[in-house]
């Protein structure tokens, strides 16, 4: 198949890596060094550019589309290309609104039923400041609209909830969430949806803080492993029918059946699992790890979601661990410097078992340069969990890029949970 993915991270290397093996023609939009490296063409069109990528599928008889970032989706990228002909692996406008706006999610969540943090919604800061000096902290402050993992504030205290509107309210959009902080151990849950079936894959836990211990400001992402300790394969139909299920049904009564990945973030509080957000996509840098494990031609089991066959037993995965660290430009996830020399990514590699995905990368010259906050994703697989880490940091090791760093920890509380059983 001819297959244009679109975006410029880690998930869209790691997709456009996973198509390659089974022989595809691939191009990336704007894809970066390593979708390069994978032998895709890259071509400088926009991922929000949805005239541009709509011609350029039609120009290049795409066999499939896959949008791998949240702003083409919500956009209507899969709308466009299905008026075109064009298979999309992604879900519509409609859809798409469960990650583009908070409060829309809430809704569908109270429709259907799903368990989730109690909450209020506010377009006037005044208001917003009311009700947290009402309420006390700790609270979770949300941008209404997209934030590139970037829009949720754990406020502590009032005073930093109170900063956290005034940041959030108007840099992105004009509305924000209070929550209610729900503690325990997050996890997440992603599944194939063709509209009807639905199909889950292995779960996963991703690593939100800059720094080890869960501290720092939120980022997009900083490593990821796959399975998660947390939900066991045995409980993956249970979440399914609790997390994703009801929200395909109410998303389809309403018009607009998904088609794509739907991806529950779960908080396992002591009152029970609660949904923390839905992504109307693969998560970056869980995509990592997951895309790894999965066997088989990942765009035959995406091209029968699109049209309405999709068979869960198609979707199998290996029996190994995966896990994913995220080398970050210093100053990530504020202002960081781009045009770091990159260097010992061939020996990572070397290693049986390590991928090392490019983020924010670019090639000049044959030399790779870093071009984003989130730099790689050092992936490796193992036999257990404690053995994917101690391969994915030997490889990590042996990379060079000035004022780059990352957490030392990813995996920890997995490890942890497995050796106290």
């Amino acid at each position: 198949m001819r297959i244009l993915v679109i975006g410029s991270g880690g998930r869209e290397h790691a997709l456009v890596w996973k198509f390659a093996q089974s022989a595809h023609t691939l191009f990336a939009a704007p894809g970066n060094g390593g979708t390069q490296r994978e032998g895709a063409i890259n071509t400088p069109i926009a991922a929000d550019d949805i005239d541009g990528l709509v011609a350029f599928a039609r120009k290049e008889k795409m066999d499939l589309v896959v949008p791998g970032q949240e702003l083409t989706l919500t956009l209507g990228i899969a709308d466009r290309l299905r008026v075109e002909g064009i298979p999309c692996f992604g879900p519509d406008a409609f859809g798409a609104r469960i990650e583009g706006s908070k409060a829309f999610a809430k809704e569908i969540m109270a429709r259907a039923g799903v368990p989730t943090a109690r909450h209020a919604v506010f377009s006037d800061a005044n208001a917003a400041v009311d009700h947290i000096r009402a309420n006390n902290a700790p609270l979770v402050v949300k941008a209404d609209g997209l934030a590139a993992g970037k829009g949720v504030v754990v406020a502590r205290t009032t005073m930093q909830a109170i900063e956290a509107v005034n940041a959030l309210m108007g840099a992105v959009g004009n509305r924000v969430l209070i929550e209610e902080c729900l503690e325990g151990e997050e996890v997440s849950l992603l599944c194939f949806c063709d509209g009807r079936v639905t199909a889950p894959l292995p779960s996963a836990q991703d690593h939100k803080t800059a720094w080890d211990n869960d501290e720092g400001p939120n980022t997009g992402g900083m490593g990821a492993y796959s399975p998660a300790p947390v939900l066991s394969d045995a409980d993956l139909e249970s979440m399914t029918d609790c997390f994703i299920r009801p929200i395909l049904k109410e998303l389809s009564t309403a018009g607009h059946p998904f088609v794509g990945v739907l991806y529950a973030g779960i908080m396992l509080t002591s009152e029970g699992p609660k949904t923390l957000e839905y992504n109307a996509r693969f998560g970056d840098p869980e995509c990592q790890p997951l895309l790894m494990r999965i066997q088989g031609d990942l765009a035959r089991i995406m091209l029968d979601c699109v049209n309405g066959c999709l068979d869960p037993a198609s979707v199998v995965y290996s029996a190994q661990t995966a896990l994913g660290v995220v080398l970050a430009a210093k100053g990530y996830p504020n202002a960081y410097s781009k045009g770091l020399t990159i260097t010992g990514i061939d020996r990572a590699e070397a290693a049986t078992g390590v991928k090392v995905f490019h983020g924010g990368t670019i090639l000049r010259d044959a030399a790779l340069f870093s071009n984003g906050g989130r730099v790689l994703c050092v992936t490796a697989l193992g036999d257990s969990l404690r053995q994917a880490h101690k391969a994915a940091y030997a490889a990590l090791e042996k990379i060079n890029m000035p004022d780059g760093f990352y957490r030392k920890d990813i995996g920890m509380k997995g490890i942890r949970r497995l050796e106290q059983k």
